[in-house]
Order: C-alpha cells, then structure tokens, then sequence
C-alpha cells in the first residue's frame, strides 16, 4: 500500500502541494487528473521520490519511503517519465534489460534475461525486438518503454502522460495494455491523464485535483459528474452515457455565446 500523509511541496515560494493526504487504491488503474498546474506530475513525482518532500511522508508498504534506500523503492515501484526517453540508439531488447537494473546492477542473470523475454513476448515485440528505438512508431516506442519498466518487476507503476503525442489508435491500446497489468498481473497502476474520457473509460479510481490539492477521488461513476469536472476545470461541461459508460462532450453552446 501506498499512503500519502499531508504532503507539501513548494518550487522557490509557489506552493504546489498543499496538504496532500491518500491513499493508493490497489490492483487498480488510477488517474490523476485536473487542469495544467494543478499537481498532478509534481504529486506523482512526490510519490515516486523523483522529488524531495517539503513536508509530510510517504510509505510503501508501511515503511517512511524518506528512510529507504532508492535500490530497494526501484524493486517496488517503476515510473514512467515523459522526459524518461532514452535518446542514444538503442534496441528494444536492450531498452527492455534496462529495467533489470535494480536487480541485476548492469550484470544478467539467468533470471533476469527469463524476464526480458517474458515481457517482450506479453508486450509483443517480439517482432521487433533487435529493431532501433528510433525506426519505431511513437506506439511501437511507448509499448517498449512499458516493456522496460515492466521488466522492473514491481507492484506499482506510475506513469506520466503516457500518451502525449498519440494517435488515437496507440492511445487506445496504451489504455488497454495498462487495465491487462492490472487485471492479468496485479499491478496496481497509477497515470497522469490529461484526456478526461480516457480516464472515464479505463481507470478504476479517479484522483482530481485543483491548485495543489485534491478536490475529490473515488470511482469514475462518483468522480466524473458535472459538479465535480465544472469545479476542477473551470469549464461548463456535457457528460452523456455510451454503453454504460460516462463521456464528456467538449463544445459550447454557440446560441448562449457573448
């Protein structure tokens, strides 16, 4: 379990965290989201101690994560960074055996090389495998770079923006793959979305924040209202129902325009 206990964070004096208290629902897809600003990377950066904290704590497990040294936090929790791309000319396959460091320190094993192929083969890349990172498609690249941190082998997953800069059609299986961890694995997953019916489709738990806290978190059937989305976004939403499931319609009615 993962538990958040009155987290404050500051860049010079903007704070940025204000009070932030949760805890991480598991064996679930989990969505951040709220307005540019709002936290959300910055909370998921707290969480993962890419970020000191200012003040409060976070435990993993039940152990104050400020306590544990980074070796043993990479074993339990891998993340996904948008600035985490490699840029050097790499394989897939040898993207993927990064995620074996924590447990092997640059040296595999037999067992770390089982697990390399066992990723590449769920992920389906098998393909592609000896291919370089930069003859790929952006969602040929974004499966490889869940393969790398799937690798890791940890319960938690946390991932921001995984699809920034996809297409639909990437962005769908994106979704898909991370709800199969869950589901086939029982990882618990946790990622900053930006497209609200994405987060209304695939995630279990919705976490929404505003100006640094967070104003409301539960199921999507509780979070996704017109209420709550008005409040955080600021914007006069129309959330319609497809096939028992909850979308928000993004247009203006012209004819109350000024």
């Amino acid at each position: 379990m993962i538990e958040v206990k009155n987290v404050r964070q500051s860049y010079g004096d903007h704070e940025v965290l204000r009070g932030i208290n949760l805890v991480l629902p598991e064996h679930k897809v989990s969505a951040l989201i709220g307005a540019n600003g709002a936290g959300k990377s910055t909370l998921l950066n707290v969480i993962t101690r890419l970020l000191p904290l200012r003040e409060g704590a976070v435990l993993l497990d039940g152990r104050d994560m400020g306590d544990m040294k980074s070796r043993d936090i990479a074993k339990t929790i891998a993340v996904l960074k948008q600035s985490h791309h490699i840029s050097i000319r790499i394989s897939v396959e040898d993207l993927v055996a990064f995620g074996r460091y924590p447990h092997s320190r640059g040296r595999l094993t037999t067992t770390d090389k089982a697990k390399i192929g066992e990723v590449i083969a769920y992920m389906r890349l098998e393909d592609i495998r000896d291919r370089y990172l930069d003859e790929l498609s952006g969602g040929q690249r974004q499966r490889a770079y869940i393969a790398m941190v799937l690798a890791q082998d940890t319960k938690y997953i946390f991932l921001d923006e995984p699809l920034n800069n996809m297409d639909i059609h990437f962005s769908v299986e994106i979704m898909h793959i991370l709800s199969k961890l869950v589901g086939e694995l029982g990882k618990t997953v946790v990622i900053v979305v930006h497209d609200i019916n994405f987060a209304a489709a695939y995630a279990d738990h919705v976490i929404a924040m505003k100006d640094g806290a967070i104003s409301a978190e539960g199921p999507v059937d509780r979070i996704i209202t017109k209420t709550i989305l008005d409040g955080i976004f600021g914007f006069d939403f129309n959330i319609a129902e497809v096939a028992g499931r909850k979308v928000c319609l993004y247009f203006r009615d012209e004819t109350t325009r000024k």
